[in-house]
Parts: C-alpha cells; sequence; structure tokens
C-alpha cells in the first residue's frame, strides 16, 4: 500500500501531471507583413508557443495584411486585436475564434492604433505621411469600426500609447506629444517639442508620469515629465551615436529602460531607477548634469526597424529581429522561425495568455511599464 501511495503521489507531482492540470498558453501573435521592413512570411498572423522555445504553432490568413501591417494592437476584455494597414484598412481580429469582426477604410490612412482597456475606444492616427492641415486621431467605436470624434494635430500622426490605467493616451506627431484624456477625448496638454526631428516610438510608465520617446538624429531618448509638460534631459548611448533610434521599451518591473540602436544591430540598456532619479533633480541650468550610462548592450543577428517589447513576466524581450532574449541573461535563446524554418521578424506583435480557450491577459506593442497595476 505505501509504495502504491509513493507512485500516486510521483504521478500527481510530476510535469506531466501540471501540465495536464495547467491549460494556461502564452503565445505570440505577429502580423505579417511589417509594413515598416522586411522579415516577413505570407499574409496574415503568425503564432508562437512562449513555453515550448517560441516554436511555430499556427497561422491566420488575412489576405488584407498584404497592404503591410502599420500597427497590431489586442484588447483583453473583448478578446480582439485590431490591425491596420498601409492601404488605410483598419481590421478587427477576433483571438478566441480568429475571425475577422470587421474591416473599415478611413481616407487618409491609420497607422498605430491603441485601445482603452475596457476595449470600447479606439484611437487611430491618420498615419506618418499626411502633413499640416489633414494630421489626425480620430476617435472610433471599438465594435463597430466607426468614427465618432477626431483629433486635430500638427502633422504626422504616428505612434499612440495608452496609459496603463486607460486614463490617458500619448499621441506622437512631428516632434509633440500630445495627452488626450479618455473619458471624454479632450486635449489635456501638448508638449513640445520632444526628440530630434520626425516622430519616433515612445513608452510610458505605470504611473503615468514620465515618457521616454525615441530621438529622430541620435541613439538615445528624451526624458519626458508629462506632469510638467516638458523634457527633462536627453538620454543618448555613450559616443553620442548619430543615427537615429527607433524603439524604447520599460522593462514589465520598471528597472530597466532599453533602447534600440538599428543601424548597429544593438539593444542598450539603461538602469531606469538612476535614469528617474537623475531626472527628477531641480535643473541646475548650467549643463553641467551629466545623463546615466547605459549597464549594458544585446548584439542583434541582424539590422531592421527598430523596435522593443517584453513578455508580461519580463522574461523575455522581442524586438525587431528573429531573436528570442533572455532579458536577465541578456543572451538570445531563440529564434522565430514559421513552419518551413524560415526565420521570421517584424515590430507588430504582442503576446496573448489564455485559459481553457479563453483570454486572459495580453501584452503592448510598445514596452509600458507594469510596476503599478491599475487601480
Amino acid at each position: 500500500m505505501k509504495t502504491f501511495l509513493l507512485l500516486l503521489a510521483a504521478l500527481l507531482f510530476s510535469p506531466l501531471a501540471r501540465a495536464v492540470e495547467s491549460t494556461e498558453k502564452h503565445l505570440i501573435y505577429m502580423a505579417s507583413p511589417d509594413g515598416s521592413q522586411g522579415g516577413g512570411s505570407g499574409n496574415g498572423v503568425l503564432i508562437f508557443d512562449i513555453d515550448d522555445g517560441h516554436k511555430f504553432v499556427r497561422r491566420i490568413d488575412l489576405p488584407i495584411c498584404k497592404e503591410g501591417i502599420r500597427g497590431f494592437c489586442p484588447n483583453a476584455a473583448t478578446h480582439r486585436a485590431y490591425y491596420s494597414t498601409t492601404n488605410h484598412t483598419l481590421g478587427c481580429l477576433d483571438l478566441e475564434t480568429d475571425k475577422v469582426v470587421w474591416e473599415k477604410k478611413y481616407p487618409t490612412g491609420c497607422d498605430r492604433v491603441a485601445v482603452t482597456p475596457d476595449g470600447k475606444k479606439l484611437y487611430v492616427p491618420s498615419g506618418w505621411w499626411v502633413g499640416e492641415g489633414a494630421s489626425e486621431w480620430f476617435v472610433v467605436d471599438a465594435e463597430t469600426g466607426e468614427v465618432t470624434k477626431r483629433i486635430p494635430v500638427n502633422s504626422r500622426a504616428h505612434n499612440t500609447v495608452m496609459a496603463l490605467d486607460g486614463s490617458f493616451v500619448l499621441c506622437g506627431s512631428e516632434t509633440r506629444l500630445t495627452v488626450v484624456r479618455t473619458s471624454d477625448d479632450t486635449v489635456l496638454k501638448v508638449i513640445e517639442p520632444v526628440g530630434e526631428a520626425g516622430v519616433f516610438p515612445m513608452t510610458v510608465n505605470s504611473a503615468g508620469t514620465w515618457a521616454f520617446v525615441c530621438l529622430g538624429k541620435t541613439v538615445g531618448v528624451d526624458v519626458v515629465d508629462l506632469a510638467a509638460g516638458q523634457v527633462r534631459f536627453r538620454l543618448p548611448v555613450s559616443g553620442n551615436i548619430r543615427h537615429r533610434t527607433h524603439g524604447a521599451a520599460l522593462t514589465p518591473d520598471e528597472k530597466e529602460l532599453w533602447v534600440s540602436d538599428q543601424d548597429g544591430k544593438r539593444l542598450y540598456i539603461f538602469d531606469a531607477v538612476q535614469v528617474l532619479a537623475e531626472a527628477r533633480k531641480p535643473a541646475s541650468g548650467d549643463g553641467s548634469g551629466v545623463p546615466p550610462k547605459e549597464t549594458g548592450h544585446v548584439d542583434l543577428s541582424i539590422g531592421g526597424h527598430g523596435w522593443i517589447t517584453f513578455s508580461l513576466d519580463g522574461r523575455y524581450a522581442w524586438c525587431h529581429t528573429p531573436d528570442v532574449i533572455d532579458a536577465k541573461t541578456r543572451q538570445i535563446v531563440a529564434m522565430l522561425k514559421d513552419e518551413n524554418g524560415k526565420t521570421v521578424c517584424g515590430s507588430k506583435f504582442f503576446e496573448a495568455v489564455f485559459r481553457d480557450g479563453k483570454v486572459t491577459a495580453v501584452s503592448d506593442q510598445f514596452g509600458v511599464g507594469r510596476a503599478m497595476p491599475p487601480k
């Protein structure tokens, strides 16, 4: 009897038993082809299993993706994801059924979209290609795709980052940040100038108090005090490398800030706690402040558009290359490959967590901080 009980206990607590008991899956959804770089595979969505060495699982064929994907934005509350294309199409995909719910065309275009946490509203930029006089964000009913309001900006409406608690959305346009309150879609403040030129990716901490905006001519970011509405200081990588950066992300615990050097095929890492400690110091006015230095870097396998985000648990970093990076060791531990063994990459992807076939959590296109869970 004792032997039988020991064998039963061994079976119950074996890895196989735990796998059967747990039905939670952590998957990457990557839209292809990327409208900003090569490296895709077919037209649609490629799905990878994070828990199984990032192996390819399956694909969802979406012919409209051949137009080139500009953004891919998920929502857990409605278990839907929203994709925008270079040819002005915005679509809604049900992650639990793989079915397209709706697709709409917009006259000026649609770029990287953000969605409120409740899944009710989308903030859709007209596109970095739209200049003065026609550039805007339009607010869209996420259930129908209908436009409910328009928010004009100076030009080149592009990257859109939702605050973790959904209270505001950051709208990045030509060297400008527009902060929009989501409860009534009013502009709270406009912060400018931000960055050196153009309009580039950004991220925000979980408290919604600091933003980090990529520069246009130098590898680094502007550190922006959102409450004060001003850039506190410029944070370049060592040597003031003179080409643009395109990608900035906070680790979920907000201890590190990662910055992409697309031309240099590198990701640079800063101590985010130290960066914000420097940003909170009173301005000396004499230029004597010394920006913090990076604490390390990751060499990438190839070049590309530039991008960074993290898994929800902070274990992995993903960027614009096929590389899967262990965020702690800063080593490449896997490569994303399609069903034919071809490496694939892009900058339009997110993590989705499923339990018993239902979406329970999603990450963000942008590596937003998650140290303070929303109330």
